[in-house]
């Protein structure tokens, strides 16, 4: 059995809010354990689980969870944001409900080799699927400091971003930034004394904001908004976790834009835009986990469920 262990956040809540039909169709657009898929394929008799992730070894790891319902299940090796392209390969016009978990897999950020870890020394990587072109080390390397500064700012929320910026067009000029902790050294350089004693690790929003940015977590939950929505059938529903304040402000306008009619100016006296609503809120606040989920899993504390309804 794969080692591929991560510990489904929000699960009831999820499950609840997807409304399962036993002979609907649904689409885990981020497969990682499938800890989510394997509830929602338990709940199916006639219904179909298509689960979608960029990694192969969550694939892997899902396949072997997700045995006992194989017969209902079809995995794709893809990224959630050609979830219309891979619906439309296998001939499915429509779905009852998607899910997406835009959270990074505890195994992902645990295994040290894959460069996401700023614990442990590995090359600098951070690819959720390594079919990709583009490496951490590519982004440290040869990035400008005004690009670096601003995925750092932005990305990672992170303060100190132009002294960091800064220290790694120093470093790298000196010698490459190949590994973890050379960029951890680095980072820490660029930080005052204040900043060092504070209780989170101080690389955790920089390999944030580079994670992001070497996987365009960003582009892919826009490019998905549209997408998803467009391929829900009516009282089909979507329902997104995020772990990020950039990636909830996109779903969150997102599904509000998609919710909203009418936008011709108020004084117009009739309708000219011809804007319908396309899906109702089923979360006006979102739903966040509770005290008894953050005691079992502290990195539930950011999570962020907004669900809708397709009309």
């Amino acid at each position: 059995m794969s080692t591929f262990h991560h510990i489904s956040v929000l699960l009831d809540e999820c499950i609840d809010g997807l409304s399962i039909k036993p002979d609907g169709i649904y689409v885990d657009g981020t497969l990682g354990g499938a800890g989510h898929s394997s509830q929602i394929a338990a709940r199916l008799t006639t219904g179909r689980l298509i689960g979608i992730d960029r990694d192969p070894i969550a694939l892997k790891a899902a396949r072997e969870r997700l045995t006992p319902f194989e017969e209902r299940v079809t995995l794709v090796h893809s990224n959630f944001c050609e979830m219309a392209s891979v619906l439309d390969d296998l001939g499915i016009d429509g779905v009852d409900g998607i899910l997406l978990d835009l959270g990074v897999s505890s195994p992902q950020l645990d295994d040290g080799q894959r460069g996401f870890s700023y614990m442990v020394d590995a090359p600098l990587d951070m690819r959720m699927n390594n079919d990709d072109a583009l490496t951490a080390e590519e982004v440290v390397n040869t990035w400008s400091y005004e690009e670096l500064r601003r995925i750092l700012f932005d990305y990672g929320e992170e303060r100190y971003a132009p002294q960091i910026a800064a220290n790694i067009c120093r470093k790298r000029e000196e010698q490459p930034i190949q590994t973890t902790l050379q960029l951890v050294d680095i980072i820490r350089g660029a930080m005052p004394a204040a900043a060092l004693r504070e209780k989170q690790h101080p690389a955790k929003r920089s390999f944030q904001a580079i994670r992001i940015a070497v996987n365009d977590e960003l582009g892919a939950v826009r490019q998905v908004m549209d997408a998803a929505i467009s391929k829900l059938n009516p009282g089909g529903r979507l329902a997104i976790i995020t772990f990020h304040s950039l990636e909830d402000r996109i779903v969150k306008n997102g599904m509000a834009d998609a919710a909203t009619g009418c936008i011709c100016p108020p004084q117009f006296p009739v309708c000219v835009c011809g804007k319908k609503p396309a899906v109702r809120l089923i979360t006006r606040k979102p739903i966040v986990a509770g005290d008894e989920e953050l005691a079992r899993n502290p990195r539930a504390r950011s999570a962020k469920l907004r669900i809708c309804e397709k009309i």
